[in-house]
Order: C-alpha cells, then structure tokens, then sequence
C-alpha cells in the first residue's frame, strides 16, 4: 500500500462541494497525487452522481471512478450550524473546489469574494459550464451540451450523423485542467512563501472544450472550411483509418508524413504504383483522393489476418492497432503485463481500478478508498473539537447526516 505520508501533496487539504464528473475528477486527480479531499455533501443523497446506476455491487460505475481517496462529510449547508461547520473546515483548508450551479456558492456566502475576506489562505476554484459575462453564463451545461455547443459533435461521427465522443471529454478535461491549476497555485505558493490572498480559479467546460478543439477551429478559421467528420478515421492526414480483416477483426492503420505514406505503400500493400502516382505525393493530396486509397488498403487487410497485418506494419514502422471493445479492453494484456491493476476499497467490498496514468520513478501514487456516503462525518468533526454530545445535537437539528453504519 502507498505511503501517503510521501507523496507530492501530502499535507494539502481541499474542500470539494461537488458533483457528477468535472468536479470529482479534479480532486480524484489531488487526491491520488496525496491531498486530503473532504468531499461535502447533502444528507440527502449526497451527491447525485451516486445514483447514476448500481452496477458497481450496488454502486454507481461514475462515482466509483471518480471520487476514490476522498472523505464525505453530510453536512445540510441551509442550517446555520452545518454553514459553521463547514467555515471551520475552510479555516484549515487550502483549496475549495466547487461546480455547483452558475451563482450558487455566493448565494450561500462561499463565493470568491466571499472566502478572499474570510479564508484568504484558500485557492477557490469554480468549474462552471460557459464562464461570466457571455449569453449563455447563466444556462445550465452537462457534458453532452458543452460537446454540441463547441463544435466537438460536430467533429465526430460522419457526415449528417454527428455523435458525441463516448467518454465524458469536457468534464473530464475540465477537472484535469482545474487539478493542473491548483497544483500550479501550490507550487507557486511554496516556492514565494505565503503570498497574501490566494488567487481564485475559474475554469468553464466551454472555454476548456473550445482549446480542445483547437485543430479544427484555427483550420475552419483559416481556411473558411467546417471539416466533414469520419468516423474512425481523420480529416487531417490520410490513409488513416480503420479496416475490416480475414478473420473478422478490425485493425486501424495511419500514416503521418510522406516517408510513413511510401513505406505502406511499397512494403505493406505492395503498391509501388500508388507509391508513385503523383496524386498522392503529398498529405493534401492523399487526403484528397483518400477514398481510392482507402479502397486499396481495404482490398489488402481483407485477404489478411490480423497478427499478419499487425506484424507486417511493425516492420515497416506504421503504426497499427487493434479495435477493441471496452470488455476486451478489462482484460489487455498489455495491461496485465505491465501491472496497471490495483484493489480500491468501497463500502461493498473491494474493486479493480487502474493505477493513474503517470509513472513516477520510485513512487506509485496513491488509490484512496471510495467513500460511503457521510462516512467520515463524525471523524473529521472530531477533529475540529466537536463532542460525541454535540455530533447527537448537530444530527437532532439536522445539520449532518445520520451516523454511518
């Protein structure tokens, strides 16, 4: 088990009032890098994302993903007593970490402006769906809206059939995006030495999806032309896609540059003549005339079987890969080999879950338990002083949650 003690952001406590995905995956991120995340939530359900599904031994498969390492504490924020719990949190904290509805932490008193005065020392960061002072600040955005409205759907599918990326992109780019953000106000908080009231954060799903979509929206400003979406495969470089082989799979080939275009050609294909043909000496030009390429390609892998194709492309340097489906994705052995599974905790028993993606030298980063809901509540109020007497009385008034059992 990892020594939390040692890891990069031990010592570092953040507060999260949050739900769904671009929120939690943000303080997952802090959290396995060795913060202590105290994950607020509602004794009524807590937060929302719990209740997605059941699959997880009766838990939901995006709250298990996304909120391992943290602590939940019920507090009910409408109560005076649950508010004053919660300041005497912030008063030990070093970031607050909220995605709550566009103005609803400075109507509970929590907004920027608001902790700048009573708790200077915390970096508040606010994910929001569209960011201040535009038309569309105030509307309501879930990762599926934000994808259409920057232009991401548009980008993907094919032509008349958009569809949305199946993972969460904007909301998990967003949470990245915000970790990468406190991470940076922390170094630079160490590295000057207490520098007054720490500066606030805003980070919107928009603004991150709209750099996301950087390629597509500095060719379309340029060139005045909206790409057609293709499927699996790019409007940016060609031959590069995806194609059927003899025994019924699916093997993905690309190519880069002119050199990657010549070697496929004449060494996996066996197609000196296209090779040679001057409508596809170039990328612009094979992107062009890429359905003929494409044809060429898709005659070759159907009279192959995969690990040939594979094979072949490795040695002449193409890149290649096979199309998976999520299941068969749980058990790659590229995966398995090079040891990415640990055991999480949750309250139903322990999970697989895949190790973070970096690989630090001598320091494997840290896979907290998934928390039940309210778990921590009597443990990190015990810590602030609070009596077993007065937890009875804060539950009597209905500031926190019931006991965890």
């Amino acid at each position: 088990m990892t020594d939390r003690s040692a890891l990069p952001l031990a010592g570092i406590t953040v507060i999260a009032m949050e739900q769904a995905v671009s929120a939690p995956m943000c303080t997952r991120v802090l959290a396995d890098f060795g913060a202590r995340v105290i994950k607020i939530e509602n004794p009524k359900g807590g937060d929302f994302a719990r209740d997605y599904d059941t699959v997880v031994n009766g838990m939901a498969a995006h709250f298990v993903w996304a909120n391992r390492g943290k602590e939940s504490v019920t507090l009910n924020l409408k109560s005076a007593e649950g508010m004053t719990v919660l300041h005497r949190l912030l008063d030990g904290a070093d970031a607050f970490v909220s995605n709550l509805a566009p103005g609803a932490t400075a109507r509970l008193g929590l907004g920027p402006d608001d902790l700048k005065v009573r708790h200077p020392q915390v970096i508040p960061l606010e994910i929001d769906g569209y960011g201040p002072g535009g038309p569309l600040s105030a509307k309501r955005a879930y990762d599926l809206l934000v994808q259409a409205e920057s232009g991401s759907c548009a980008a993907t599918g094919f032509a008349g059939m958009p569809a949305k990326p199946g993972a969460a992109v904007a909301d998990i780019t967003t949470g990245l995006y915000s970790a990468l953000s406190i991470m940076a106000l922390l170094l630079g908080r160490a590295r000057n030495g207490d520098a007054g009231v720490a500066p606030a954060v805003a980070v919107s799903l928009f603004d991150t999806m709209t750099d996301i979509m950087g390629y597509q929206l500095t060719y379309t400003q340029h060139s005045g032309i909206d790409q057609i979406p293709l499927g699996m495969s790019s409007p940016a470089v060609a031959p590069y896609g995806a194609f059927d082989t003899r025994d019924g799979q699916t093997v993905v080939l690309g190519t880069t540059n002119d050199r990657e275009w010549q070697r496929l050609a004449r060494e996996i294909i066996e197609r000196p003549d296209l090779a040679d043909d001057p409508r596809f000496a170039t990328n612009s030009d094979r992107c062009a005339h890429r359905d003929e390429l494409n044809k060429a390609i898709e005659s070759w892998c159907a009279q192959h079987d995969l690990d040939h194709i594979q094979l072949t492309a490795d040695e002449a340097g193409i890149g290649n890969s096979r199309y998976n489906l999520p299941s068969e994705v749980i058990a790659h052995p590229h995966l398995k080999a090079r040891d990415r599974w640990r055991q999480v905790p949750t309250p139903s028993g322990e999970i697989s879950a895949l190790l973070p993606p970096p690989v630090i030298s001598g320091m494997e980063l840290g896979m907290g338990a998934v928390p039940g809901l309210g778990q921590h509540t009597d443990g990190v109020l015990g810590e602030l002083g609070y009596s077993a007497a007065e937890l009875a009385q804060l539950r009597a008034d209905g500031a926190i949650g019931p006991e965890y059992s």
